[in-house]
């Protein structure tokens, strides 16, 4: 295995056991360690995807189906807008292959559960939210191989767009439908189980990407983050800000009311990362990615960032509009009812009923204009 004490290796290069990698004079191949990131990921990805499923109602996706805006938005935002922002940040910035690829496979995974507690925040549609991410991730398994395979063309001679594992990448892709049908099955038998697997999921995402950061800035060495470029940081965080931008912009060109444009904003820019950072663990060699393994997980730091910038204007200056516009719908539909109520009477009063003394009712007949 190589020593720590070994000159620094360019980004991507490293021993045939997968030795030291960019420079930073921790071991990626160390095995023990290797092993048990590889089982967190599997482990973290697997409850992700069970969750996904737990928050899926059959009735609810059965109304979405049949009006199918939800997967049309998915289409577009996960599978063309997306994909194709990667790919020109990482033309514009430069980026050498290995870079790009890592950024290509962020920008053509699928949406994650972030948005669902995200759009929850912003008082978003949390139907929308959960058939958006649940069918962005079933396109996944035939879309994303594709867009991986259009968009790596402009570096398609050299050894990491050669060597990628577009087949690989279905089979992880493809072992996530089990934990998502379970899930499913869960919520449709036992809906209070399902609700606390929902939860759990949302932290396990929270407690794996912080212990992948870890684990991860471990194994690379200390002067990891120093050795990634600028240009990749720069891309980590004008990404998912871009991505939020154009959801919001695909939902209006829909012409979908406010609270759903926030929905649809945050399922765009909101990426799978436990997903792009399981194939990118799983499916390519240490000597192939180095460093760039930490692309994901800085994606996943910065979406977390600007969204809970999101939420915190929303709080502070989007909460007031959204209640009045709450309460308009309130008072229509009580004018609306206060009217039908009128009608009803006014349709049948055949007569006028009238009290006089003795406790005597008679009825006088009334005119009706024809």
């Amino acid at each position: 295995m190589a020593s720590s004490a070994q000159p620094p290796a360019a980004a991507g290069v490293g021993g045939p056991d997968g030795g030291a990698l960019a420079g930073g004079g921790g071991t990626f191949g160390d095995r023990s360690l290797s092993q048990g990131l590889s089982v967190l990921v599997g482990l973290g990805l697997c409850v992700t995807m069970l969750g996904l499923g737990c928050a899926v109602d059959l009735g609810q996706l059965g109304q979405q189906l049949r009006r199918p805006v939800g997967l049309l938005l998915a289409l577009l935002g996960q599978f063309v807008a997306m994909p194709l922002l990667a790919f020109l940040l990482a033309l514009i910035f430069a980026l050498d292959e290995v870079a790009a690829v890592a950024v290509l496979l962020c920008g053509c995974c699928p949406g994650g559960n972030l948005s669902n507690l995200m759009s929850v925040l912003v008082d978003g549609d949390m139907n929308l939210s959960i058939i958006m991410t649940a069918s962005s991730t079933l396109l996944a398994l035939f879309l994303m191989p594709l867009c991986l395979w259009i968009y790596s063309r402009h570096w398609i001679n050299t050894a990491v767009v050669q060597l990628l594992p577009l087949g690989a990448v279905s089979l992880t892709l493809g072992s996530t439908l089990l934990p998502i049908g379970l899930g499913v099955l869960i919520r449709y038998r036992h809906p209070r189980a399902a609700d606390l697997l929902v939860k759990i999921s949302l932290w396990s995402l929270l407690v794996t990407l912080v212990v992948l950061f870890i684990l991860t800035g471990t194994m690379l060495g200390p002067d990891l983050l120093a050795q990634i470029p600028a240009s990749v940081y720069a891309i980590a965080v004008l990404m998912p800000l871009a991505g939020y931008a154009l959801g919001y912009g695909l939902a209006t060109i829909f012409k979908m009311p406010p609270h759903c444009r926030r929905t649809v904003s945050l399922e765009t820019g909101c990426q799978n990362v436990q997903l792009c950072t399981a194939i990118l663990k799983l499916t390519f060699s240490p000597e192939l990615i180095g460093s760039m393994y930490m692309f994901p997980l800085l994606y996943a730091l910065f979406q977390s960032a600007e969204a809970g910038l999101f939420v915190l204007a929303y709080k502070m200056y989007g909460r007031d509009s959204y209640k009045q516009e709450t309460l308009g719908e309130e008072e229509d539909t009580d004018i609306s009812y206060k009217k039908l109520k009128e009608e009803e009477v006014a349709d049948t009063s055949y007569g006028t009923v009238t009290t006089e003394e003795h406790n005597s009712i008679q009825m006088e007949p009334t005119q009706t204009a024809l």
